[in-house]
């Protein structure tokens, strides 16, 4: 019998749409202070509660931002996920230049998935973000796609599934933390941490958008469901490429892109374009209408963007596109469509 999810019961309505912090650690191209300030403002303004960041992400700068924010804001009024597995050591001999070209970071990067190493992780991350809690925490890129680990990712996992997963265990059982699962971009940790650990949600980094969910919808969504872990889907945008951005989701060959997966954008776009809808707006609704999906988080380095993807969680699609993509087998005939009246 599949058990109940226990993370829906932090991700609350206002929790469920967030703000990721990829961009604003000038992840693509260099974003400056003030469009930073701005796109956190336009997101606040527009309902945005739930802030998802790492210190991967520009080794240290998309948390002093979110942290330069936040810390304004009441403490109670917002969720907040960030990551661990991922130490910053500054450094004047440091690799940030060929990591993060634009970050500007004096910032090297140790892995370590170890208890000590998640604690002393999190305490790091709350003196950058200027705040006295985080609420989710994930464990970062433990993955077999991560070529900067520095041995096999499967030893990485050993040295977490004695580490870093029973340190988090004990920390949100005693109240420090709300929940904890892992974030990457391929299934296979996922379904090891549910199996051999007790995670409450994990990050789909990659693993859920229109163009690529088959895997997701056949083997992690039962496994999932039968455990009561949840997602935070961050992947609905497969990094922009669905909007037209020329790159596919992460990692040095994100500019590598699959002309499969060129062909089927192209395909999704002609239908939206006949039922009138934006693209947007269709590949976040998809994401975010699992039954396991606990909340959807997109990245944006302007306002304008950050209003764009706030309004695209409230419009409406007609209910027939959906119908027109499963006819097509655009989309898979098990995967969870919107419903128009939870979107109104």
């Amino acid at each position: 019998m599949a058990r109940s999810i226990s993370a829906k019961h932090i991700f609350k309505p206002e929790f469920r749409f967030g703000l990721g912090g990829v961009p604003l650690g000038n992840e693509f191209e260099m974003v400056t202070d003030e469009d930073a300030d701005a796109t956190l403002q336009a997101s606040w303004d527009a309902g945005v509660r739930y802030f998802d960041v790492s210190p991967w992400y520009g080794l240290g700068l998309a948390e002093r931002r979110f942290g330069r924010f936040l810390h304004r804001q009441p403490r109670d009024s917002y969720l907040l996920s960030t990551k661990v597995g991922k130490l910053l050591k500054a450094s004047p001999e440091n690799r940030s230049r060929e990591l993060f070209p634009y970050a500007g970071s004096p910032n090297n990067v140790v892995f370590d998935y170890s208890a000590d190493g998640v604690k002393r992780s999190i305490e790091d991350s709350l003196q950058r973000l200027g705040v006295d809690r985080i609420d989710v925490v994930f464990v970062h890129d433990l993955s077999p796609d991560n070529r900067l680990l520095p041995r096999p990712w499967t030893e990485e996992f050993a040295v977490a599934l004695k580490g870093a997963f029973p340190a988090l265990s004990r920390m949100r059982d005693e109240g420090i933390i709300k929940a904890w699962g892992v974030g990457v971009n391929t299934p296979e940790p996922i379904l090891r941490v549910i199996r051999e650990s007790d995670p409450d949600v994990c990050l789909l980094a990659s693993q859920y958008s229109l163009v690529d969910h088959d895997y997701a919808v056949e083997n992690l969504f039962p496994v999932a469901r039968e455990q009561g872990v949840g997602f935070v889907v961050g992947s609905s945008l497969n990094a922009g490429f669905i909007v037209g951005r020329p790159r596919y989701n992460y990692g040095d060959m994100r500019w590598d892109i699959p002309p499969e997966r060129i062909a089927k954008r192209d395909h999704l776009r002609a239908v939206a374009d006949r039922f009138g809808v934006d693209l947007r707006t269709t590949a976040m609704q998809f994401s975010a209408s699992p039954d396991v999906a606990v909340a959807l988080i997109v990245g944006a380095h302007t306002a304008e963007q950050a209003l764009a993807n706030a309004t695209a969680m409230t419009a409406t699609v007609p209910p027939a596109f959906w119908d027109e993509l499963k006819r097509q087998g655009l989309i898979a005939a098990e995967a969870s469509v919107p419903r128009v009246r939870e979107l109104a």
